[in-house]
């Protein structure tokens, strides 16, 4: 008998009706396939029915890897490895379509990730991914709204998401505590450049550390009071960080960007 390893975040995923909402959201006939911690291969298996052109997995567990070998054998190519530690741009020579049931403990560090660390070209055509809840609710908040952050904006810049159902914790085992989410992600054809994504997680971190107070401290930190910036992108001072939009924040960091040019 399997046991999943609280350290490593796993709730296997048992529910069928579940397994089947996940692989119809987009076509896997003949393409390649990646599946992010597949556990016991509950997923994998309904993924292996589709006949992908080719199905990778990322299992970082021993134990779990072992298992995959002794039950698909050839059908699979495992990569023993932490997701965290994985560079996908350069893996992959052809796009991929992506599944995973994320360990809800780094799951918004692979998802950051994945954003913060893409080129030009997009190493995936779709992500379709769970996560807790509340997470998933922060990922797709708009603007004005509580939870409206730092993981909105950054998701949100290269990404159409689009919520696609809540999970109970009875389609697990062993049941977590919260709800979850299963959200799919879209490459934007057209999104602000920004040089530096790095950029994108010192500026929201700065604006946001103190989300309740108007954002004149931040802005001064990072702007020293630029005026021409403050008409140029009609911002008020007086506003909460949770008050300016998406497209405010990728300029804001076109203009930071600009002034260490």
């Amino acid at each position: 008998m399997i046991r999943a390893k609280k350290s490593l975040g796993q709730n296997f995923l048992i529910d069928k009706n579940i397994l089947n909402t996940i692989t119809s959201i987009t076509e896997i006939k003949n393409k390649t396939v990646l599946e992010i911690g597949p556990g016991t291969g509950n997923l994998t298996s309904v993924i292996l029915s589709y006949k992908p052109r080719k199905l990778i997995v990322i299992e970082k567990d021993n134990f779990l890897v072992k298992n995959l070998k002794e039950n698909f054998q050839d059908n699979l190519t495992i990569i023993n490895e932490d997701i965290l530690n994985i560079d996908e741009s350069s893996l992959f020579k052809e796009v991929v379509t992506v599944f995973g049931n994320l360990p809800y403990n780094i799951s918004t560090e692979i998802l950051s990730k994945w954003i913060i660390n893409l080129k030009d070209k997009f190493w995936f055509d779709c992500l379709i991914l769970m996560f807790q809840k509340e997470v998933a609710d922060r990922i797709i908040a708009k603007f004005n709204t509580s939870n409206y952050g730092r993981l909105s904006i950054i998701s949100n810049w290269k990404l159409n998401i689009k919520k696609i159902c809540d999970i109970k914790p009875e389609s697990f085992s062993p049941k977590p505590k919260i709800d979850s989410s299963l959200l799919c992600f879209h490459p934007k054809k057209n999104f602000t450049k920004i040089k530096n994504p790095k950029n994108l997680e010192k500026l929201t971190r700065i604006f946001f550390n103190q989300r309740r107070k108007m954002i004149k401290k931040p802005f001064n930190q990072l702007f020293n009071g630029n005026k021409k910036i403050l008409e140029k992108l009609n911002i008020d001072l007086s506003l909460r960080p949770q008050n300016l939009d998406f497209e405010t924040y990728y300029k804001l960091v076109n203009e930071f960007e600009n002034l260490r040019s």
